[in-house]
């Protein structure tokens, strides 16, 4: 009878071993999850109120360039500034329409107020139309070339700090529509100006699986 009861122990163990890891941590363990749900909780706040700093920008940005085909969203990359390609380019050109100056510059203003401690990404976008008649040699490097002349203007004529600045561009290969008609390839055809977060929720997730203790 006392052998089966040890057999009989030994089972439970082996079988609820993980579950009584995860109930009867050690007080370090306890401390380390306490800390860590902490910091959750404090990044998440930080993160909701970056969220209003975001809306508040794009309610500036709407009314400043009112009349302006420019496109403003709030997602989890951050403020996303979307500018049509025919708003800044000549079709298969990098150079920045002098028309396209004030608006640029309306931007750069609501940064220097708004966002001076935030990084800017510039992504440049195209269609899938591959280029026939142009000196460049591919989609992605037309987009690489515009989303360049862009940086350049936000950091020499806008004096914004060429340290937060980056660019890339991806050509036909992140398109937001259908490429199979006229209206989706405008859409595509695009710079977007992208007001990165101090507190993204990719940073929030790896702290929230550090609690997950196997």
């Amino acid at each position: 009878m006392k052998k089966l009861a040890f057999f009989l122990m030994i089972i439970l163990i082996a079988t609820t071993g993980c579950a009584l890891n995860i109930y009867k941590k050690s007080p370090k363990d306890k401390k380390k999850i306490k800390e860590l749900s902490s910091e959750v909780a404090r990044l998440s706040d930080l993160r909701a109120e970056e969220k209003r700093q975001f809306e508040e920008m794009k309610k500036d940005l709407r009314r400043e360039l009112r009349g302006k085909k420019v496109g403003l969203d709030v997602a989890d990359r951050g403020l996303v500034i979307t500018l049509a390609n025919n708003i800044l380019f000549d079709s298969g050109k990098a150079k920045i329409k002098q028309d396209a100056y004030p608006i640029l510059d309306k931007i750069i203003t609501v940064i220097k107020t708004k966002a001076s401690d935030k990084d800017i990404g510039v992504e440049g976008h195209t269609d899938n139309v591959p280029i026939k008649h142009s000196s460049w040699k591919s989609n992605r490097e037309l987009s690489t070339a515009r989303a360049n002349n862009v940086y350049h203007y936000l950091a020499k004529i806008g004096n914004l700090d060429p340290a937060k600045l980056t660019t890339i561009g991806y050509g036909q290969f992140r398109p937001v529509a259908d490429n199979d008609t006229d209206a989706g390839r405008a859409r595509n055809r695009r710079v977007e100006i992208v007001i990165l977060p101090q507190y993204p929720k990719k940073a929030i997730e790896e702290v929230e699986e550090q609690n997950w203790v196997k």
